[in-house]
């Protein structure tokens, strides 16, 4: 009776494993022998076959990502812009109907909560994407700063969302379409609303790849259909893993890596995306950032070699440290190991450099964090 008791005290004081949870399409990945890894709070595939077979299939054809996990989020009332211009960097004012962007949700020090995208629905009504590993924080954080009387309806659970990514995504989610010309002529984050496969979808053209494409959002029920007949078409199922390649091939930042609560966004290269026009949470800090300059710069760094580089390997140039390793991937495409580096600002492109990898120094170039750029459309 006694150890009972004591195994049931030990029990209760034993920390609980955090719940992981599961999409609307996991039962697919397992099907297709999908590596299901935990990330961002799911399990999710890392690859079915080939990290980088999946990401040479969305270089040059038509990959598809499970995206569920990333947080949905809608917006109502009439002071809907004005809160959104408050909370966001970039500049909500003037998004057209079914129009997005790429933004960030700026804290009160200049550092970032979360990097999102933002769409306008109709005048009052807008959606927005952000970071699973974020979603509670972020809707804890835009949930303190509503004074503007706005409705915030969390729809995650309820829907569901596929990455088509690749040159030939337009075309093959244009003819499972029935706006095929809608489809084909959307600008970036311009969204089409329509069926899918017989799928009720909302269908902005964006992306995490650097590729062209969209991302389907459609009812969490529905998820399974629409991911078949993407399927069944010929487009790859890709994980995680070949996501990350494209990503850093394409010069974009992850929340936790290149953004961060305490790093100035200046830093990682994204004044582009930050209004210079408005007044919003933070802004005193970024404009200061701006203006003066950062510690530290995001660069792109090129080694010779294949070795994987790592958050937090150290970089060298000119018999002295001058930064560290954020991201860091074999690329296929280059057929070599990249990364992203925060550098001295003194840095530049060119310069020669090496990365401590594991205590052996392997050489390597400063280049531009941008890889890969796909041909315009």
């Amino acid at each position: 009776m006694g150890g009972n008791g004591r195994q049931a005290r030990a029990d209760i004081l034993r920390p609980m494993a955090p719940t992981i949870l599961k999409t609307p399409l996991h039962a697919e990945h397992v099907r297709l022998g999908g590596r299901m890894v935990p990330f961002g709070g799911y399990e999710l595939p890392v690859h079915y076959q080939s990290v980088i077979g999946e990401s040479k299939a969305v270089r040059e054809g038509a990959g598809m990502f499970d995206v569920s996990h990333m947080a949905r989020l809608r917006f109502e009332g009439e002071r809907t812009r004005e809160f959104l211009d408050y909370v966001t960097a970039n500049s909500v004012a003037k998004l057209t109907n079914g129009l997005g962007h790429y933004s960030l949700l700026p804290n009160e020090r200049g550092g970032t909560v979360d990097d999102i995208i933002v769409y306008r629905l109709t005048g009052h009504e807008f959606a927005m994407v952000v970071n699973a590993a974020n979603h509670a924080k972020d809707v804890a954080w835009l949930r303190t700063q509503n004074t503007y009387g706005v409705t915030l309806y969390d729809e995650t659970e309820q829907t569901a969302m596929i990455a088509v990514q690749g040159p030939r995504a337009a075309s093959l989610v244009g003819n499972l379409s029935n706006a095929r010309e809608s489809i084909e002529d959307a600008p970036m984050f311009g969204v089409v609303q329509c069926e899918i496969a017989g799928v009720s979808c909302f269908a902005p053209r964006s992306g995490y790849t650097g590729e062209d494409g969209f991302e389907l959002i459609c009812r969490a029920d529905q998820a399974p259909r629409l991911w078949r007949a993407i399927y069944d078409v010929g487009v790859m199922p890709c994980g995680l893993g070949a996501r990350d390649v494209l990503r850093v091939e394409a010069g974009l930042p992850l929340y936790g890596h290149e953004l961060t609560d305490d790093l100035s966004p200046i830093a990682a290269g994204l004044g582009w995306v930050i209004a210079k026009d408005k007044a919003f949470i933070g802004s005193e800090f970024i404009n200061r950032a701006r203006a003066e300059g950062t510690p530290t710069k995001l660069q792109g760094v090129r080694l010779v070699s294949k070795r994987l580089l790592e958050p937090g390997m150290k970089v060298y140039a000119g018999g002295g440290e001058v930064g560290e390793v954020s991201s860091g991937v074999y690329s296929p495409m280059l057929e070599c190991s990249v990364a992203f580096a925060f550098l001295r600002p003194e840095i530049e492109l060119g310069t020669a450099c090496e990365v401590d990898v594991r205590g052996r120094r392997e050489p390597g170039t400063v280049v531009n964090k941008r890889f890969f750029k796909r041909a315009s459309r």
